[in-house]
């Protein structure tokens, strides 16, 4: 599936990361103290934008860069949005 062209999501981007808090890659707070790293989330926010110009569902866009569950938990987690959580 085509993305959208770079001329178009980049100044979107800029603008969407300025929003964002610093998050560390591995969860402080996991059991084992490590885990996989957190997916960029620019390869989430390329994802998100692609739902919402073709008006996929989740699995259609998911690959081997972002799983289709990662995408719906960061959509719905607040500060991706920039916005505070509850």
């Amino acid at each position: 599936m085509p993305g959208l062209p770079s001329w178009l999501t980049e100044p979107l981007w800029d603008q969407f990361a300025a929003l964002l808090p610093q998050r560390p890659e591995f969860d402080p707070a996991h059991p084992l103290g490590c885990h996989r790293r957190r997916i960029s989330d620019r390869i989430v926010f390329d994802k998100l934008l692609q739902v919402l110009r073709c008006g996929c569902f989740y699995e259609a866009i998911a690959d081997s860069t972002c799983s289709a569950t990662s995408i719906r938990n960061r959509r719905d987690e607040g500060y991706v949005w920039g916005c505070s959580p509850g």
